[in-house]
C-alpha cells in the first residue's frame, strides 16, 4: 500500500482541501519517534478561525483519518501537527516486498504516460573541444532524461549543437589562412581550436588587422547563410569531424541522443518566424536591427535580426520551439543551459507568448551554476586555456585505480589489472557525475580530488562501494546455500533496521520531487541517506550469523532491497555500479 497516498486521501476528506494540496503539505518528521508522516494545520487556521494546535486535536480523533489502514496506522498530535505512525512491521513488509518485486526499477511510475518531454542538453559548439564546462549540462540533462523516462514520459533527447553563427565565418577565414590539412586529419578538434585561437590573436596585432579579419569573417558567414557551395562544404566538414569526436565521449559516458538538430537546422525556418512576427505587428526597427519590445514585461528588447541582416540565437530558438511543438506536441520543452542564459530564455518565451503561442508556458529553462577548480581557472576556447573532458575523465579513473589497487593489495591482491581498470572506469566516471548532481544545480561546483574520490564521504565511490558490499554479502549467502525468503521481513522493527526501511519508503517521492523541481539532487540525497542508514545497520547488526533463520532471511532481503534501490537511484543519475571493489 502507498501509505502516504492514502493518508493524503483521508486528510482531504477530513479537511475539505484538495488532495494535491494536501500531498504538498505532508512532511516527514525530523525524528523517527515523532512518526512517519506529519500534516501541519496552519493552512486551516484562517478558514476555521482556530489555533492550529486546537485544529490538530479536533481532527486527530476523526475515524476518517485511519480509514483503510486496518489498524496499521495510529494518529497523535504534536502542537500544530497531526502525526501518523505506521506499524513498523507492516511498513517493512510493504516496502521490502514492493522493492523486491520491482527490482532495480523501483521508483518507476506511469504518471507521464502519453506525454512527450523534450530535454535539450549538452549542446557543444562544433569545431571546439568538449571541455569540463560542458559536463554540467551533459550530466544534468542526462539525469533528468533518465528520471522523466522512469516516470513514464516519452523523452526526446535533443543535442542542440552550436553549429551556426558568426564564429563559423571566423573559423572558415582562419582555416583558409592558417589551416594545416595533415593536422586536420590527425586531430581535427585540436587543429580547429589552434586556428580559432590564432584568429583572435591576430586581431590583437592592430585595429587595422582586426577590422580586416572581422570583415572577411562576416562576409564568409554571409556566404554560409546564403548557401554558397565552398563555405557550406567547409562548414559541413567541420561539423562531421566534430560529431565523430563528441560521439566517443558520449559513448564513454553512456549518453545517447535522439536528435542532433543544431542551430543550422532552423536557419531555413527563420524567414517564416520573421514574417509571423511582422504579420502580428511585433517587429520594430531599432538602430538598424529588428527587435520585439518587451517593456511591458520589464525585459529588454529581444533582438531577432541584426543590423547586417544576419540572425542571432533568439531567432533560431524561436524557430526551434515552433518546430518542436509542431513536430512533437510537447508536454514540456526543457532547456538545460547555464544560468547566464536566463534572460535570453525569458525573452524567447515572452516573444512566443506575445505572439499568441500558449505552449510558451510549457517551455522551461533549467539553469545551473559554474564549475570551478581551486585555482578558479576559467574556461575559454578563445584564450586556449581549457581542460578537455576526456583528459579529465582519464585523470579521474587513474586516481580511482590507484585507490582500488591499494585496497586490493591490502586484501592480498584479489583483483586483476583488468578488473581494476573496469571498476575504476565506472567508479571514476560516477565520481565526476555525482559531483555535479549531489547539490542543488544552481550552486557553483568546486572540484577537489580528495573530496570527489572519498570512499567514506558523500560521493559516488561511497555509494558504489555500499552496493558492492551488499552484493558480496548476498554472494556469501548463496555460497553457504542460504535461500532467503521474504516471509519474515515484518520482523525488521529495530531502530537501525527501521531507519533503513523508512529511507527506502521515501525514495519514490524523491524521484517525483526531482522531476517536478528539475533537481536530481533530490535522488542523490535520498540514496546517500539510504546508504548511510544501511552502513549503520550493517556495522551494528549480524546478518548471516543471526540468532534465528527468520532474522537472517529478513535482513538478507533488506540487503537485497537496498541494493536494488541504490542501483535504481544511481541509474537515474547516470552512474553505473560494480559487483565487486
Amino acid at each position: 500500500m502507498d501509505y502516504k497516498d492514502q493518508i493524503a486521501t483521508n486528510l482531504s476528506v477530513c479537511t475539505g482541501l484538495d488532495k494535491a494540496q494536501v500531498e504538498g503539505l505532508i512532511e516527514i518528521p525530523p525524528k523517527l519517534e515523532l512518526g512517519d508522516y506529519a500534516f501541519p494545520c496552519f493552512v486551516l487556521a484562517k478558514t476555521l478561525r482556530k489555533a492550529p494546535p486546537m485544529i490538530a486535536n479536533e481532527l486527530k480523533d476523526s475515524p476518517e483519518l485511519v480509514k483503510g489502514f486496518d489498524g496499521a496506522v495510529t494518529v497523535d498530535t504534536a502542537g500544530p501537527y497531526i502525526n501518523f505512525r505506521i506499524d513498523r512491521g507492516v511498513l517493512a513488509k510493504s516496502v521490502v516486498s514492493e522493492i523486491l518485486e520491482a527490482g532495480d526499477q523501483y521508483g518507476n511510475r506511469n504518471i507521464g504516460e502519453g506525454k512527450n518531454v523534450i530535454i535539450e542538453f549538452s549542446s557543444p559548439n562544433i569545431a571546439k573541444p568538449f571541455h569540463v564546462g560542458h559536463a554540467f549540462t551533459t550530466i544534468l540533462g542526462n539525469s533528468l532524461s533518465n528520471i522523466y523516462t522512469r516516470l513514464g514520459y516519452n523523452v526526446i533527447r535533443f543535442n542542440h549543437l552550436g553549429d551556426y553563427g558568426t564564429q563559423f565565418g571566423k573559423l572558415i577565414t582562419a582555416y583558409r589562412l592558417w589551416g594545416d590539412e595533415a593536422a586536420m586529419q590527425e586531430n581535427p578538434i585540436d587543429e580547429l581550436t589552434r586556428i580559432y585561437v590564432k584568429f583572435h590573436d591576430e586581431c590583437k596585432v592592430s585595429p587595422e588587422r582586426e577590422k580586416e579579419l572581422e570583415d572577411v569573417a562576416r562576409d564568409n558567414f554571409r556566404k554560409l547563410e546564403e548557401g554558397e557551395a565552398e563555405e557550406v562544404a567547409l562548414w559541413t566538414r567541420f561539423r562531421e569531424l566534430s560529431l565523430e569526436v563528441f560521439e566517443k565521449t558520449y559513448a564513454r559516458m553512456g549518453i545517447k541522443f535522439d536528435n542532433y538538430n543544431g542551430e543550422s537546422f532552423y536557419s531555413s525556418r527563420i524567414p517564416g518566424v520573421v514574417k509571423m512576427l511582422e504579420d502580428k505587428n511585433l517587429l520594430e526597427e531599432s538602430e538598424g536591427a529588428r527587435v520585439v519590445k518587451l517593456d511591458d514585461l520589464n525585459l529588454p528588447p529581444c533582438l531577432v535580426v541584426k543590423s547586417d541582416g544576419t540572425t542571432i540565437y533568439a531567432s533560431r530558438d524561436l524557430a526551434a520551439v515552433l518546430y518542436r511543438h509542431e513536430e512533437f506536441n510537447f508536454h514540456k520543452n526543457i532547456y538545460v543551459v547555464g544560468l547566464p542564459q536566463q534572460l535570453h530564455f525569458k525573452q524567447v518565451f515572452a516573444v512566443l507568448k506575445k505572439a499568441g503561442y500558449d505552449f510558451a508556458d510549457d517551455c522551461v529553462h533549467v539553469g545551473f551554476g559554474l564549475l570551478k577548480f581551486k585555482d578558479n581557472k576559467a574556461f575559454s576556447t578563445r584564450a586556449g586555456n581549457i581542460i578537455k573532458l576526456d583528459e579529465f575523465l582519464d585523470k579521474t579513473t587513474e586516481k580511482t585505480a590507484e585507490i582500488i589497487r591499494k585496497n586490493s593489495e591490502l586484501r592480498g591482491g584479489d583483483m586483476t589489472d583488468e578488473q581494476i581498470a573496469k571498476v575504476s572506469e565506472v567508479v571514476g566516471l560516477g565520481a565526476v557525475s555525482y559531483t555535479y548532481l549531489k547539490a542543488g544545480r544552481e550552486k557553483d561546483i568546486f572540484f577537489d580530488w580528495d573530496d570527489m574520490l572519498d570512499f567514506e564521504g558523500d560521493t559516488a565511490p561511497y555509494l558504489i562501494y555500499t552496493y558492492a558490499r551488499i552484493k558480496s554479502i548476498l554472494r556469501k549467502a548463496e555460497d553457504q546455500g542460504v535461500k532467503a525468503n521474504a516471509d519474515s521481513v515484518n520482523c525488521l522493527t529495530a531502530e537501525d533496521e527501521y531507519a533503513v526501511i523508512r529511507s527506502l519508503a521515501d525514495f519514490k517521492d524523491a524521484v517525483v520531487k526531482a522531476a517536478e523541481s528539475y533537481e536530481p539532487f533530490m535522488i542523490s540525497r535520498q540514496i546517500a541517506l539510504i546508504a548511510r542508514n544501511f552502513n549503520r545497520f550493517y556495522n551494528n547488526s549480524r546478518i548471516l550469523n543471526c540468532d534465528s533463520a527468520e532474522a537472517r532471511d529478513a535482513r538478507l532481503k533488506l540487503c537485497e532491497a537496498v541494493a536494488d534501490t541504490l542501483k535504481s537511484g544511481l541509474d537515474m543519475l547516470g552512474i553505473g555500479v560494480v559487483e565487486k571493489m
